[in-house]
């Protein structure tokens, strides 16, 4: 299973205001600091303040904070709302000669449930705890 550019993006947002707790951080911030484009963050962005994940404030000293404690934003969560739920094999879209005594569609669904029970074990909290990535994501308060 991989994961879209969107959740990937996600987490990364979400990993910069972890490491940078309490501080207004602008999307030009992140964008420079991951190289990533701003356009594709505001989307991410407007979700992650639709889901009240994050407190967006507007004007000269705009920027984003966490609104919920890294320990309350859970992994398997947030990457179940912004995945596309396609199913891992889609049985459905054409016909199959297997269909009536075929078992992969419910052992993918299995492994697929598991995917999501693990990541659901983890935090946000839980990703900061790598001293070495928050000191990379810091922002000097200079």
């Amino acid at each position: 299973m991989q994961l879209s550019l969107y959740t990937d993006y996600s987490l990364r947002v979400l990993l910069f205001l972890g490491s940078n707790p309490g501080r207004r951080v602008t999307m030009t911030e992140i964008a420079e600091r991951y190289g990533i484009s701003k356009e594709h963050l505001r989307k991410v962005v407007h979700l992650l303040a639709q889901l009240d994940i994050i407190e967006t404030f507007r004007g000269k000293n705009g920027g984003f904070v966490l609104k919920q404690s890294p320990a309350e934003i859970n992994i398997g969560q947030l990457v179940a709302v912004t995945e596309p739920r396609a199913p891992v094999i889609d049985c459905d879209t054409q016909p199959c000669i297997l269909t009536a005594a075929c078992s992969l569609k419910a052992m993918l669904g299995r492994a697929e449930k598991a995917f999501y029970d693990a990541l659901s074990e983890y935090t946000l909290a839980d990703l900061l705890k790598h001293k070495p990535m928050q000191t990379i994501l810091r922002v000097s308060s200079a």
